[in-house]
């Protein structure tokens, strides 16, 4: 990829972080990438759930080698022509120093934008202390700003993810210090309440907030969520899930019942050769 279509990608991106609200879904290989871009979608973001089950593994930041997520994240890139977002997890380190070697490779695939999150996969100590957490995303701003790049650096704070007591709370006072500290967006996933994402908008701003949504749910629509000035909209493994969700229904019915009614929904095969021409 050339030089000037990575900054062009970069510079796009960082508009659309500007103003409004815009949907940017997870593919979780090259052909979703491309069905996503046909279909008019201004970004999309790599999905460690979907890469992980594709690869038989389950989503955590300790099954996916920081080598795995180069790799695919790097064809991500390369089989579209929108900006691409990447689900980094926590980086593949723990400390600083190594979170910023582990950046630096995930900047040379030519992502726009990439997320870091405070998850350590330690059952028992599930949110980097708050301090190292916040050096955490400095240093992922500093591997930015010297490459003299303007990816987009998106801070998740996991707090309802893991099931943290007052996880409003520490979301709030996670993402305000990781904006203090250099990131673009701000993230709390699996937030399924419409009055939580609302006071999330509110306590953050003027910073772009993104909104998960991974189940319909009151309040939970495209104008909803952008009259309470959510800027991002992102789907996660969703997409992935679905289509799992459709394979585990066939299967079963074949196993089980020795019936084929599971592929009645099938996309046909004609369309998708038309699709990847």
């Amino acid at each position: 990829m050339k030089n000037s279509d990575t900054e062009q990608k970069i510079q796009t991106f960082r508009q659309l972080h500007q103003s409004g609200c815009f949907i940017m879904p997870n593919p979780w290989d090259a052909g979703s990438a491309k069905f996503l871009e046909k279909q008019g979608f201004k970004a999309v973001a790599t999905t460690s759930g979907g890469f992980a089950f594709s690869k038989g593994l389950q989503d955590s930041v300790t099954a996916i080698s920081s080598d795995m997520m180069i790799s695919h994240v790097k064809e991500i890139v390369e089989s579209t022509s929108l900006p691409v977002n990447a689900d980094f997890q926590n980086g593949y380190a723990d400390e600083p120093d190594k979170l910023v070697e582990n950046v630096l490779r995930c900047l040379d695939t030519g992502v726009s934008g990439f997320s870091i999150e405070d998850a350590t996969g330690d059952k028992n100590n599930p949110l980097y202390e708050h301090s190292l957490a916040v050096e955490r995303i400095r240093a992922a701003r500093g591997a930015i700003d010297s490459k003299k790049s303007g990816v987009v650096l998106t801070a998740r704070c996991e707090a309802f993810l893991v099931g943290a007591d007052n996880a409003l709370k520490i979301a709030i006072e996670r993402l305000t210090a990781f904006a203090e500290a250099g990131a673009d967006c701000l993230y709390a996933p699996r937030v399924t309440d419409i009055n939580v994402i609302e006071e999330l908008v509110k306590a953050l701003a003027p910073k772009p907030v993104n909104a998960l949504v991974t189940a319909p749910g009151p309040g939970l629509t495209f104008s909803s969520l952008a009259s309470l000035g959510v800027r991002r909209i992102s789907v996660g493994s969703s997409l992935a899930r679905t289509a799992w969700g459709a394979f585990i229904k066939a299967v079963k019915e074949i196993s089980g019942k020795g019936e084929f009614t599971g592929f009645a929904d099938a996309a046909p095969f004609d369309e998708l050769n038309r699709i990847f021409e």
